[in-house]
């Protein structure tokens, strides 16, 4: 076991961790790269996050020294007892001999096994309204998380905890913000309810799905999971004599239903300002699904008629999602389309040049899926 040094003061840790303009991954892993000189032996952090209303934890960042990362890793977390055990406690996990006392049962398990990891540490992360997710730390030594050490990481992992729960929050907040601002404007479920949940999960499985061809981070597939219910948010800007038409908008009314993508523009950066995302890195996806998500991969699109590679993948992954849930919804003007008769149609959209076909693609293998969502997040009646 390698010597142990002081670790850093609270303030300079504050310091290297909560700078602007720098990713959540890349503030663990500068982090990660200060605290390896007072614990060199911790060779992996990782944080997943929890979402109650599925009951499943996600990847979200990690930085790792060693061997290779576990991406886009998704599950229950009533499969994990030890893991259910310690958010009802509020508890630690300390496993000193993995190759001993693990069983390779999960993918989780079997990948720790296979990385060479002999010991580890789990934190759980609260904030004001429950469970958040987990801080795990991995080691390639034995018994490499004596008491002293576990103390100096509560202290990593209380910062760690804090900073994913701020921006955690203030995205939810944004989120909601939205949401009242569209009921006051009266728009209706098909915008605001089922349908912004079905799309922004429908978003999250082709973005975890084409993932390896793009090599998306998991912290690029949150952001757009968290962000995909406001690609939509000028309409409250649009009339309901034009948003609401039971039919087909004439040239006039497509003009002013265009006008959408810069009035949510202006929201978002009104929005950006009100809640002081200005040295939020990533609220460049934002923009990017709010100001693109109506753009074709062949020029056809609007506002910009921005082509291929112009057309950040967030908003191609949401634009695909966006057109599949509209086609298999009902709406005022249309009866809602089966899987197999959208999917036909997202792939003649493809095969046009219009839509990603690696989306497209990643969409059509996941109907087992698809269904899930379709029955966790119903319309009521319209």
């Amino acid at each position: 076991m390698s010597t142990q040094t002081k670790p850093l003061a609270a303030d300079s840790l504050q310091q290297h961790f909560l700078a602007g303009h720098i990713s959540s991954s890349g503030r663990l892993q500068a982090l990660h790269t200060r605290m390896l000189q007072a614990l060199p032996d911790i060779d992996r952090i990782a944080c997943a996050l929890y979402d109650a209303s599925d009951d499943t934890l996600t990847t979200f960042i990690n930085s790792t020294r060693s061997g290779l990362p576990l991406p886009a890793y998704q599950f229950a977390l009533a499969d994990s007892p030890s893991l259910s055990a310690l958010a009802h406690d509020a508890s630690v996990r300390m496993l000193d001999d993995l190759s001993h006392t693990l069983q390779p049962s999960s993918v989780h398990s079997r990948w720790l096994l296979d990385q060479g990891y002999q010991s580890s540490f789990t934190v759980p992360m609260y904030d004001q309204r429950g469970l958040l997710g987990f801080i795990f730390f991995d080691s390639l030594q034995l018994h490499a998380f004596p008491e002293k050490t576990q103390r100096d990481l509560l202290l990593y992992s209380n910062l760690i905890s804090m900073t994913i729960a701020n921006e955690v929050e203030t995205i939810r907040s944004l989120r909601a913000s939205t949401h009242l601002a569209c009921e006051f404007a009266h728009l209706r479920d098909f915008e605001t309810g089922a349908h912004l949940q079905r799309m922004s999960h429908y978003a999250k499985l082709i973005a975890t799905a084409v993932a390896p061809h793009y090599q998306l981070s998991d912290e690029f597939i949150e952001h757009v999971f968290w962000f995909a219910p406001l690609h939509d948010i000028g309409k409250i800007g649009i009339p309901d004599s034009i948003l609401l038409k039971q039919g087909s908008l004439d040239a006039a009314e497509h003009q002013i239903m265009e006008t959408h993508v810069s009035k949510g523009l202006e929201i978002i950066g009104k929005l950006i300002d009100d809640f002081g995302l200005g040295d939020f890195p990533d609220t460049a996806e934002l923009r990017n699904i709010v100001g693109c998500h109506h753009e074709m991969l062949d020029g056809s699109g609007y506002p910009l008629g921005l082509s291929g590679d112009a057309i950040p993948l967030s908003a191609r992954i949401v634009s695909v999602a966006d057109i599949y849930d509209a086609l298999t919804t009902v709406r005022p003007y249309k009866q809602p389309w089966s899987h197999a008769q959208a999917m036909a149609e997202l792939q003649r959209m493809a095969d046009q040049g219009k839509l990603d076909a690696h989306c497209v693609h990643a969409l059509g293998t996941l109907s087992d899926e698809i269904l899930a969502i379709q029955r966790q997040f119903q319309d009521s009646e319209m």
